[in-house]
């Protein structure tokens, strides 16, 4: 079995492959001072409950946007599992011919996503990561990423208002039934999920057009269905996508 770990800035997810299959998936919160015995031993109750233990697993694929956390999963995997695991970066086979820049800026979690969305839905496909941070990665018919765009996170924008705001309150990120509400929670709630609907629309209906038009759009992450539900730009979701995108990576490195 291969076990791959997405490290995100707010949390950590695993999955269980067993051939091309995902068998399980967990999560758990990313704290920037967890020691790698605190992951590890919660990794080793996971597979317990699935009555598997750590010589189940063959290989480790990683993908971390917490550069300063590498080492801590780096230890786990050697101390829990006896596996040096492999981190998406230079020099790993992704398939994906990146059209940046710098191609070294470009966030392993974005590079994943395009590989799994290009590799299940082809191209042209736009990815949508709805995260502490909305990614958008642009992918060409031919498999090269040609680049994209990154706003704040709807949680991310939500706290930005109450932390700043004297009177405003934390609210529960729901959708009010209509856009003009009688109420400060409601207003909110209004404001910050409606108002993120449009900020994805337009951003997806330009990039649509510079790429020509006819693109499929996935969309993953906490809060895809919540804004999917009011859009029609977004025409997949898929919560596993950057998992997917992990196994793939593995496959075309598996070689090596």
């Amino acid at each position: 079995m291969i076990l791959v770990l997405d490290a995100g800035n707010t949390n950590l997810k695993f999955g269980l492959f067993e051939g091309d299959q995902l068998r399980n998936s967990w999560r758990m919160a990313t704290k920037e001072h967890v020691t790698s015995d605190e992951i590890g031993i919660k990794n080793m109750s996971f597979l317990n409950y699935l009555g598997l233990d750590a010589s189940d697993i063959e290989d480790i694929m990683i993908s971390s946007v917490i550069p300063s956390m590498n080492y801590t999963f780096e230890h786990m995997c050697r101390t829990y599992f006896k596996i040096k695991p492999t981190f998406v970066g230079p020099g790993v086979k992704t398939g994906i011919n990146i059209l940046y820049d710098n191609p070294k800026e470009l966030g392993s979690d974005r590079i994943v996503n395009a590989v799994a969305a290009y590799e299940n839905y082809g191209g042209p496909c736009i990815t949508v990561d709805f995260g502490t941070a909305t990614s958008f990665g642009c992918i060409s018919k031919n498999g090269e990423f040609l680049g994209g765009a990154i706003c704040p996170g709807i949680i991310l924008s939500s706290n930005a208002l109450t932390n700043n705001t004297a009177k405003l309150p934390r609210v529960e990120l729901v959708k009010p039934e209509n856009v003009i509400n009688k109420n400060t929670v409601q207003n909110m709630q209004s404001g910050i999920i409606y108002g993120y609907v449009g900020q994805v629309e337009y951003i997806l209906r330009k990039m649509k057009k510079e790429m020509g038009g006819n693109v499929k759009v996935i969309a993953t992450g906490g809060m895809a269905n919540t804004i999917a539900s009011e859009t029609d730009s977004i025409d997949i979701i898929d919560s596993l996508l950057t998992l997917k995108g992990l196994y793939i990576i593995y496959k075309k490195n598996r070689s090596r």
